[in-house]
């Protein structure tokens, strides 16, 4: 039995670079995940946030049955998208890093598939970047 996981991510920064956030949506499996990530650029944090959404997937699902599963991932970054589909060059070193983590994971699943969406379509992620911007971070930043 093939299984479908559709996946939500955003990534998010005050000030690029500024403090910054994941949130990721897995919304076939109902989980919800913001976290804060340090100082980051906002394309350092979509990538970071697609990262960890391709680690708790494999998590969720296990190692055996994430080999079986096709994954659909939703972002509204246009430019990280079309990187991730060979559309746009990869010239920063740091993004190859990033792409380089993310092919990497993608062996770990039957299919993977990047779709850019309207900002609009992406609210269950988006809040969950500006949650933890406006409460974890925050509070990290006072520290």
């Amino acid at each position: 039995m093939n299984e479908k996981i559709v996946i939500y991510t955003d990534g998010g920064s005050r000030g690029n670079p500024g403090p910054a956030a994941v949130g990721v949506y897995i919304e076939t499996l109902g989980k919800k995940i913001g976290e804060c990530i340090g100082i980051k650029t906002n394309n350092d944090a979509e990538y970071e946030a697609l990262i960890l959404g391709l680690q708790k997937a494999k998590i969720f699902l296990g190692k055996e049955k994430a080999k079986k599963t096709e994954l659909e991932c939703f972002l509204d970054s246009e430019l990280v998208v079309k990187q991730l589909n060979h559309e746009y060059k990869l010239k920063e070193p740091r993004i190859q890093q990033y792409f380089i983590e993310i092919w990497n994971l993608m062996l770990e699943y039957k299919r993977v598939t990047f779709t850019h969406i309207p900002r609009e379509k992406n609210k269950v992620a988006d809040a969950l970047v500006n949650e933890a911007l406006d409460g974890q971070c925050k509070q990290n930043s006072l520290l």
